[in-house]
C-alpha cells in the first residue's frame, strides 16, 4: 500500500462511515488538517487537530470496523481520511489494520464468510466444507474476478456446540454480521447469495422464537446450555427463564439487588467478601480476584478502569458467550459492583468480533441500564458515576492477553507489554485497571447477595464455587455445563451424554489449544486447579474437547500448531520463530519425511518447547507447545 496520503481520494461511502462514527465523538472536521474540505484561509495558517485529535487514538479500531462494515474492506483512501481525522500516521493505521484477521486492506467482495476449521468443527466435517467452497469460490482469501462472494478459513468461532459453524459478514448500511451453525457448503453458498442480493437479513438476530421466556425457547437454548431451566444453578440460573433483552424481567428475577447491597455495605466490605470467597479468575490464570481489587483500590492515580475481557478466543471455549448472549444485565451489574468497589469511573467490555449477537445483547443491556439510572452519572442517586463502553475485537487471539488487550483499546497493535508494572498500577491508558473475565465477574452478584461463606461452600478448599465448562467434540450433547469444582472429568463427560454411540474415548483436550491432552486412563481427574497442577495439566478457561478412536490426532495437533503460528504477534523471537518451526516439524511427521529419525524430530520438538516456554514474553509462546507435546505423548501416535 502507498502510504503517501496527500493525493489519495476517499470514496463518499468511506467518508460517510468514518465521519458518522467520529463526528459525534470528537466533533466534525473543520478543515483540511482534520479531514474536512481544504480551506486556504484556514488551513494555510493554522494546523488544527494535533494533540487534541491524537488524544482520541483509542477510537482507531472502532473506526476501522465502521469502514469495514460499510464497504467490506479498508482502502488507502479510507486510511488517508482516518489519518487526517485522528492525526495518526497512515503507516501506523495500516500496521493496526493488518494485524486483525477480520479486517481486510485488500479489496474483496462485500459478502464474505469465515468458515471455522478448528478442533470441534474439524471433527464435524469442516475440512470437507472448505474443499467444496474452494471448488466453487476458489482458494480461501482469494476472490475470483467478477465474484461477489468470498470465503476465509477461520480459527475457532466460539460456536462449538453447533459445529461446523461460520461467520457471515455482508457489508452495507446497515451491515449484516451473523455467526451460526451447523452448516454445509450448499447452505453457506445460499446464505452468501442472500446477502449479495439483499434478501432479508440472512437470519433474524433474535432467532425465530424471539427472546421471551417460553417453553419452546427454553428447549432451543438447551442445545447451547443443556442444563437450562434446572434447579441449583448459579451462573446459568436465568438462562431460558428470563428474557435477555428485558431489564424489567431481570429486575423481577433478583437483578440489581446485589448492586444495592454492595452500595449499602461500602467498597471495603465488598472487597472483603470477594477476598473471603477466594474466587479465582476464570480466564485461565486463576489469580485471586479479591487481591487484585484491593490493590487497585489502594492505587492513588485516577481515573481508574474496569475492563471485562470478553475476547473468548481459546479454541473449544464458548462458555462466556452464554452469559453475554443470555444474561447480559448480570454482566453490566457485576461490572458496576466492581467499579464501585475499586473506585473506577470507566468500564470497557472488550468483545470478540466473532460474537455479533452478544454485541447486540450487551449494547441493549447497557442502554437500558443507563435509561433507568443504573449506569452513567449518579448511579442509583448515590453520587457514584460509572459508564461502560463496548470495544469490538478484530479477530486476534493475542488480544486476550490483558496488556495486549489494553494496547488494542488504545489504538495500537495488540502486542503484550512487559510486566511489571502490573495493570492494577499502570493499566489501560496508563491508569490503575482491574481486568476480569466474563465468568469471573458473573460470580460477583452471587457473592455480594449470598455472602462469601455460602459461595465458598461449593467446590474444594483450593477451588471455590462452581465452574462453567465448554464441552464439544465427540459427545452426545455438546454445550456449556455448570458443575462444582471437584467434579471428575468422567462425570462431566457423562453429563454431556458420554461419547457418541458405539465409540470410546481416545484422547481429551482440557484447556483448549493452550491446554493439555489426557488419555482415557485419566478420566477420573477431579476438575480443580490444585488437582490439575498436581497432574501437570491446566483447566484454563474451561474448554473440554472429547475425541474418539476415529480421530486423526496428528491432524488435530498440526491444526493447533498452525493456530499458534498464525496468532503469534511476532514481537519476540522465541515465539515468532518457534511456532513456525513447530508447525513445520509436525508437517514433516505427517508426511513421513522426518529430518533424521522420528526420535530426532521429537527431541527437537522438546527443545523448541523449552525455548518458547522459558523465553517468550507472554503466555501465548509459553503455552504454544503444551497441547502439541502432551498430545503426542498421550496418544502415542509415533511410538
Amino acid at each position: 500500500m502507498d502510504l503517501r496520503i496527500a493525493d489519495i481520494a476517499v470514496s463518499p461511502a468511506e467518508r460517510e462511515a468514518v465521519d458518522a462514527f467520529l463526528s459525534p465523538r470528537i466533533g466534525t472536521a473543520r478543515g483540511g488538517w482534520d479531514g474536512g474540505e481544504r480551506n486556504i484561509e484556514l488551513d494555510g495558517r493554522t494546523a488544527r487537530g494535533g494533540h487534541e485529535a491524537r488524544s482520541h487514538r483509542d477510537l482507531l479500531l472502532p473506526t476501522l470496523h465502521a469502514v469495514q462494515d460499510r464497504v467490506g474492506w479498508i482502502s488507502p483512501g479510507a486510511v488517508a481520511h482516518i489519518a487526517r481525522r485522528l492525526t495518526v500516521p497512515p503507516a501506523e493505521i495500516f500496521g493496526v489494520a493488518t494485524f486483525y484477521a477480520l479486517l481486510s486492506t485488500t479489496e474483496r467482495p462485500s459478502a464474505a464468510v469465515h468458515v471455522c476449521d478448528d478442533m470441534a468443527c474439524r471433527l464435524a466435517g469442516a475440512e470437507d466444507i472448505c474443499q467444496q467452497l474452494e471448488v466453487t469460490l476458489g482458494p480461501a482469501g482469494h476472490a475470483q474476478p467478477g465474484e461477489q462472494r468470498t470465503w476465509h478459513r477461520s480459527p475457532c468461532l466460539g460456536q462449538c456446540e453447533r459445529a461446523p459453524a461460520a461467520l457471515f459478514t455482508i457489508a452495507g448500511d446497515p451491515a449484516i454480521r451473523v455467526s451460526t451453525g451447523p452448516l454445509d457448503a450448499p447452505t453457506i453458498l445460499a446464505r452468501l447469495d442472500d446477502g449479495v442480493h439483499g434478501q432479508g437479513r440472512l437470519e433474524a438476530v433474535e432467532g425465530p422464537l424471539g427472546t421471551a421466556a417460553t417453553p419452546e425457547r427454553l428447549e432451543q437454548l438447551r442445545l447451547l446450555a443443556p442444563q437450562a431451566g434446572q434447579p441449583g444453578l448459579r451462573l446459568l440460573a436465568r438462562i431460558g427463564r428470563v428474557d435477555p433483552t428485558s431489564l424489567t424481567a431481570y429486575l423481577a428475577n433478583g437483578g440489581y439487588r446485589a448492586l444495592r447491597e454492595a452500595i449499602a455495605a461500602g467498597p471495603e466490605r465488598v472487597i472483603a467478601e470477594v477476598t473471603a470467597a477466594e474466587v479465582l479468575g476464570r480466564g485461565g490464570a486463576a489469580f485471586p480476584t479479591g487481591r487484585k481489587w484491593a490493590a487497585a483500590r489502594a492505587a492513588e492515580a485516577r481515573p481508574k478502569n474496569i475492563v471485562c475481557n470478553a475476547d473468548e478466543a481459546e479454541p473449544g471455549t464458548f462458555k462466556d458467550r452464554v452469559i453475554l448472549e443470555e444474561d447480559p444485565f448480570a454482566l453490566v451489574e457485576a461490572m458496576t459492583i466492581a467499579a464501585f468497589a475499586v473506585g473506577a469511573e470507566r468500564g470497557f467490555i472488550y468483545l470478540r468480533g466473532e460474537y455479533p449477537l452478544a454485541e447486540a445483547r450487551m449494547q441493549n443491556a447497557i442502554d437500558r441500564a443507563r435509561e433507568k439510572g443504573l449506569l452513567g452519572r449518579n448511579v442509583l442517586d448515590t453520587g457514584f458515576d460509572f459508564e461502560i463502553e463496548i470495544r469490538r475485537g478484530g479477530g486476534a487471539y493475542i488480544a486476550g492477553e490483558e496488556t495486549a488487550l489494553f494496547e488494542s483499546i488504545e489504538g495500537d497493535r495488540p502486542e503484550p507489554r512487559s510486566k511489571p508494572p502490573f495493570p492494577v498500577e499502570v493499566g489501560l491508558f496508563g491508569k490503575p485497571t482491574v481486568i476480569n473475565n466474563v465468568e469471573t465477574l458473573a460470580n460477583l452478584p452471587h457473592i455480594v447477595r449470598d455472602g462469601a461463606a455460602a459461595y465458598a461452600a461449593t467446590g474444594t478448599p483450593g477451588s471455590r464455587g462452581s465452574k462453567l465448562f465448554s464441552l464439544s467434540g465427540h459427545v452426545a450433547r455438546p454445550g456449556v455445563y455448570e458443575v462444582p469444582f471437584g467434579t471428575r472429568l468422567s462425570d462431566l463427560i457423562e453429563l454431556a451424554g458420554g461419547v457418541r454411540d458405539g465409540h470410546q474415548v481416545k484422547i481429551v483436550n482440557i484447556g483448549g489449544a493452550a491446554g493439555s491432552f489426557v488419555g482415557p486412563d485419566r478420566l477420573d481427574l477431579p476438575l480443580t486447579y490444585e488437582h490439575a497442577r498436581a497432574e501437570g495439566v491446566t483447566i484454563g478457561a474451561g474448554a473440554v474437547v472429547v475425541f474418539d478412536e476415529t480421530t486423526d490426532v496428528l491432524d488435530i495437533l498440526r491444526r493447533i500448531a498452525a493456530f499458534f503460528r498464525d496468532e503469534s504477534c511476532g514481537q519476540c523471537v522465541p515465539c515468532r520463530v518457534g511456532t513456525v518451526r513447530q508447525e513445520e516439524l509436525l508437517a514433516r511427521l505427517i508426511a513421513h519425511r522426518p529430518r533424521g529419525t522420528v526420535a530426532d524430530e521429537l527431541a527437537l520438538l522438546d527443545e523448541l518447547g523449552r525455548a518458547m516456554r522459558d523465553a517468550s514474553i507472554c503466555g501465548l509462546g509459553q503455552t504454544a507447545n503444551s497441547a502439541v507435546a502432551s498430545g503426542l505423548r498421550v496418544a502415542g501416535v509415533l511410538s
